[in-house]
Parts: structure tokens; C-alpha cells; sequence
């Protein structure tokens, strides 16, 4: 879903979830930088099906967890949002959504409040 923030930003909501492991999902706010048709992931809200790892730290993990785009990875050469910490805010899909929606300020438009799974109602 393309999202437009308040000062015009474009944004991409990408959401996963794999049909046959309900805790294999993946949550993904990412910006468009204008002028360009690449997308930079901002966050990513994973679930509970892989291990992931810290290079630079040094540390691994097989739980909820939250990527992010640091400026530290960026710089070693890492993919942008390479960097993740555990989590206890959600345990589904659904609920890391809400948690997504609550930790980057999304928004209904005025009038609309944000329901239960994040859908804006009337």
C-alpha cells in the first residue's frame, strides 16, 4: 500500500504473512525517496520464525523482533535495516501491525479513528 505523509513523503506499507507458518511475517514501513524507484526500508516488524543476527554486535536471536534502518550498518556496508531488537509488544501478525502503526504516527484522516487492525473507520 503507497502511503502519502503529511509533508508529501511517499511511503510503502508491505505486508507478508506466510500461509502454512502464521508466525513467518514480516511488517515493512519503507520511504520513496523522490525522484527515485528505489524503496529504503525504515522498519520491518518480524515475527517468530528465524534466527537473526547483529554482525556488528556480535549477537543472535530466535524471537519477535524489530528491524531498523541505522546509520551505523549503512556505513559498514550492511543492508539499511539490518540491525534488530527483540520484542514482547506483539505475538501475531495482526498485533505487529498495530504496534507499526503506533510506533511510526500513522493517522486517519480527520474524522476517522484507526480500528483494531489498523484500518481507518469511519
Amino acid at each position: 500500500m503507497d502511503v502519502t505523509g503529511a509533508n508529501g513523503t511517499r511511503f510503502r506499507l508491505i505486508l507478508r504473512q506466510c500461509e502454512f507458518n502464521h508466525m513467518d511475517f514480516s511488517i515493512i514501513l519503507a520511504v520513496n525517496p523522490s525522484e527515485t524507484n528505489q524503496l529504503f526500508r525504515l522498519r520491518r516488524y518480524n515475527g517468530k520464525s528465524h534466527e537473526h543476527s547483529n554482525p556488528i554486535e556480535g549477537d543472535a536471536f530466535y524471537d519477535f523482533h524489530i528491524d531498523q534502518a541505522t546509520e551505523r550498518y549503512q556505513e559498514s556496508g550492511a543492508r539499511e535495516d539490518t540491525f534488530a531488537e527483540v520484542t514482547d509488544r506483539y505475538a501475531d501478525f495482526h498485533t505487529a501491525l498495530r504496534c507499526m502503526l503506533d510506533d511510526c504516527a500513522f493517522e486517519c484522516p480527520q474524522g476517522e479513528q484507526l480500528g483494531l487492525f489498523g484500518e481507518c473507520d469511519v
